[in-house]
């Protein structure tokens, strides 16, 4: 009995010391290089008001590394700035990289904590995730194309009467679709109420998570401030915002409900997951998961494909040789007799390399939503810090010249072969829909909804330079709004863990022509439209 006892502790000593030796090893690694640091304030003077993903992957040239690393006031900022250094970490490592970072303004008091998307990494966090990607899966998906469809027709009709105002119909578009997948409701062609409610919790959620905007991000413990007191607007804000999230959340979910107890309810993934749950005892989500999740794709699917879709018209003002391409690919396929369709996707691998070059020449994340390690790790022979903030830069993977020539330019050709067929070797950009178990699930659906929008608007009308009262052709800027404040406030300096927030790019207003491409296509638009 003795022995044992004595043989237990001996090998518990040299598991321990064991243990102790890899981390002390371990943490006498050198971090991954990164511009110079400043005493107390790292690096938070370095990193630019815009555009900062630019100066990440400038710096990763310079330094020669695809992992950079960056103090923020004590908090470490990991940059990753290659597929294969997203991949080793984000994908491979998933399981310590899929957590997020605390955001106690728009969590905590604003009431995001349904958003799957924000969420901590976790269990409850896993029942949202399965639900979703069960629904959501490249086959699963197959089955909102009808949705899609009309909600493309509907665009065109909206293109057709006023073209001026595209940008205004890209959104009614996406809405359209994800009301109806969502919840199988219908909404208003104009002055929705849902599409209102969703682009005032667009508005918000953005605002709020500029990094730093908020002492609370900074120093959590504010959040127990009273409302009233000094200095405490935030509290009264988050208040306000708080009914916006909530209303989010149950004004389509209860309608839904109520439909579905007159019978009335139009299939949708909250009816279908609901009366699931209602046929059986064994499912592993509850009410509460389906509302949460809903919403989370009714949030998430109100403004990224829009954004494409402008970057799909600034691409064609770009390269009008692809568009005419394009277009007489697409007339020899339908011969200028329909509207193009999913069958004929096959067909037409042009359009699908211009949905590529969309997703990767202006991406809408140009840097993932941040990621969070809790324990230290170890990299190509670099520590990277416990409570390190992970982030890739995606918009270095996708404009890596090395990878894609002329990265700058819009080409939808990169992605394809001399015999015009799709050419695997050229890397998709998937990047675009995020890394590792935090991947965009319904990456799928928006796929599928740019192809049916992009292959549609082509065919009918043609995107050209708007002219000005002297006739000249208005360049645009090609410029997106950077969606990104500088990781510095006066909160940062005074303590503590920076928080970073939710990185998006859009494009800045811009002006262009959008015309039938003759009477026969404005009559198949207004005929299309009639039948709807």
């Amino acid at each position: 009995m003795a022995s044992s006892i004595l043989f237990t502790v001996i090998t518990l000593c040299i598991t321990l010391g064991t243990v102790l030796y890899a981390r002390r090893k371990r943490s006498a690694l050198p971090l991954p290089p990164g511009p110079k640091k400043r005493a107390f304030f790292g690096n938070i003077f370095d990193i630019p008001q815009t555009h900062p993903w630019e100066a990440y992957m400038a710096w990763s040239k310079e330094l020669n590394s695809d992992i950079l690393h960056l103090d923020l006031a004590g908090t470490s900022l990991i940059v990753l700035s290659s597929p294969k250094a997203a991949d080793a970490l984000l994908e491979k490592r998933s399981a310590l990289y899929s957590d997020r970072p605390r955001l106690p303004m728009l969590v905590e008091l604003m009431g995001w904590d349904f958003n799957v998307a924000m969420m901590k990494y976790g269990d409850e966090w896993r029942a949202h995730r399965r639900l979703f990607n069960q629904r959501f899966t490249a086959k699963a998906s197959l089955q909102y194309r009808p949705q899609q469809l009309v909600a493309t027709h509907h665009l065109l009709q909206n293109l057709l009467n006023e073209p001026d105002s595209f940008m205004n119909h890209f959104r009614q578009w996406a809405s359209e679709i994800i009301m109806a997948v969502a919840y199988g409701i219908d909404v208003l062609p104009s002055e929705d109420p849902y599409v209102s409610l969703a682009y005032e919790a667009v508005e918000t959620l953005s605002y709020a998570g500029v990094p730093g905007r908020f002492i609370v991000d900074s120093l959590p413990f504010l959040k127990y401030v009273p409302s009233w007191f000094p200095g405490a607007k935030f509290r009264r804000q988050a208040k306000e915002w708080r009914k916006i999230s909530t209303q989010l959340g149950d004004v389509p979910f209860k309608e839904t409900k109520r439909r579905m107890e007159l019978g009335t309810a139009k299939p949708s993934f909250t009816a279908d997951t609901l009366n699931a749950l209602k046929d059986s005892t064994e499912e592993y989500y509850t009410e509460s998961t389906v509302r949460a999740t809903s919403a989370t794709m009714y949030l998430g699917g109100a403004d990224t494909t829009v954004s494409a879709l402008g970057s799909f018209v600034l691409g064609m003002l770009a390269n009008p040789a692809a568009q005419r391409k394009a277009q007489a690919l697409i007339d020899a396929v339908t011969g200028g007799k329909s509207l193009p369709d999913y069958a004929d996707r096959d067909a037409l691998p042009y359009v699908d390399a211009i949905v590529k070059e969309v997703l990767r020449w202006k991406n809408v994340g140009p840097m993932a939503i941040p990621h969070f390690l809790a324990v230290e790790d170890e990299y190509q022979g670099y520590r990277i810090p416990a409570n390190s903030i992970v982030v890739g830069n995606t918009w270095a993977i996708l404009h890596d010249e090395t990878v894609y020539p002329d990265p700058y330019a819009f080409n939808p050709e990169r992605f394809l072969r001399e015999d015009g067929t799709l050419n695997p070797e050229v890397p998709s950009p998937d990047e675009a829909f995020g890394y590792g178990r935090r991947r965009c699930p319904g990456r799928h659906m928006a796929d599928a909804g740019l192809w049916v929008a992009i292959a549609s608007i082509l065919a009918s009308f043609d995107i050209t330079k708007a002219m000005d009262e002297h006739g000249r052709e208005i360049e645009p800027s090609y410029e997106f709004d950077a969606g990104f404040i500088k990781y510095v406030s006066l909160s940062l300096m005074l303590c503590s863990k920076p928080m970073c927030g939710i990185l998006y790019s859009a494009p800045l207003p811009f002006k262009c022509s959008i015309q039938p491409r003759s009477q026969k296509m404005a009559e198949l638009v207004r005929a299309t439209g009639q039948e709807l």
